[in-house]
């Protein structure tokens, strides 16, 4: 039976269920779980702005702009789907590791068999594979660096990219210049344009902190798998002030683009983030807590750092896109 209560909790955060409960979902609510939809959101703002992006240069197009947007999100949902499969194979998600602890793991949780599990990247990589060649057919050849870049970190960012420190790094680019670059790049129909990589930037550290909060939050049980994620080789202390580093680089970005006349004064309305920012950095700047501390959201931990992190990205996010639909408007009037 459809369960359209469960697309939209599944949209906003991951469901913890039994699989009892998974036994009674529709099989879209089955895929929105098991592709951790929760986190697209970072996906779908990345695209919005380059959408923003291209119609502020004056070539939009709704219909590349729709299907980029779709593309991205199941080229996502791939990544996330095959991150379960790689880490199940390796033996990563057993004995209560972080991935089996702030939401249902799949394979490891016996929701569904490596079979179906298979089906489920087959039919979500099939589509993504099928936009990204419609778009190269719809705006030429030069698209195919974009599809060719993101096929390759989708298909290795789980191994070895994120084994050797070179996830965080990863997310930059992806979603960064890949994400709102590709996007801005196809509705336009093949345009490119230098202040749409500096804009990018902007927005791809957000989830990058996001991803080093996640990876700080489990450093320890990382270190003893032998996964070497950044905060693994830097440190606990050093990848928190590497997160609180990035977030202020973000604010300097953006004075940057005000003051050279790339982007408009609309795009300080970021600054309505600060409050927020403050609120973040005290958390980051203090030792990550070993147990559980009191006032936490229910169902977060052990996710910590990375939980706090989510949530100033989606405020100052939010802000940046408001900040450039205001942009856009003033600019075209």
């Amino acid at each position: 039976m459809i369960n359209t209560a469960m697309w939209a909790k599944a949209l906003r955060v991951i469901p913890r269920i039994t699989k009892k409960e998974w036994d009674t979902l529709d099989v879209i609510s089955r895929w929105l779980i098991a592709s951790r939809a929760a986190v697209f959101i970072m996906t779908a703002l990345a695209a919005g702005i380059g959408g923003l992006l291209a119609y502020r240069s004056g070539n939009f197009n709704w219909i590349l702009f729709v299907l980029s947007l779709f593309g991205l999100v199941f080229a996502h949902a791939s990544n996330n789907l095959l991150n379960d499969l790689v880490d199940y194979n390796k033996g990563i998600d057993k004995d209560n590791y972080y991935r089996a602890m702030y939401g249902p793991q799949p394979l490891e949780h016996g929701l569904l068999s490596k079979q179906v599990f298979y089906r489920y990247i087959f039919f979500t990589l099939s589509l993504a594979t099928l936009i990204g060649v419609y778009l190269i057919w719809q705006t030429g050849w030069s698209s195919m660096w974009f599809f060719g870049a993101g096929l390759f970190f989708l298909l290795f960012y789980t191994w070895p990219l994120k084994y050797i420190g070179l996830g965080e790094p990863s997310v930059i680019f992806v979603w960064g210049p890949l994400m709102i670059g590709g996007t801005y790049h196809v509705v336009t129909g093949g345009d490119w344009n230098s202040y749409v990589l500096m804009i990018s930037l902007v927005y791809a550290l957000g989830p990058t902190t996001v991803l080093f909060g996640k990876h700080t939050d489990k450093l320890p049980e990382d270190k003893k798998k032998g996964v070497h994620t950044l905060p693994v080789i830097l440190g606990e202390k050093a990848s928190r002030y590497t997160t609180i580093g990035l977030w202020v680089a973000q604010y300097i970005l953006i004075g940057a683009l005000v003051i050279t006349g790339l982007m408009g004064s609309a795009m300080l309305v970021v600054l309505l983030a600060l409050p927020k920012l403050i609120w973040a950095i005290k958390i980051f700047a203090k030792p990550r807590p070993t147990e559980e501390p009191e006032g936490l959201e229910k169902n977060t931990w052990p996710l910590y750092l990375s939980a706090h992190a989510f949530v100033y990205n989606r405020r100052f996010g939010m802000l940046f896109l408001l900040g450039l639909i205001a942009e856009v408007i003033i600019y075209t009037l």
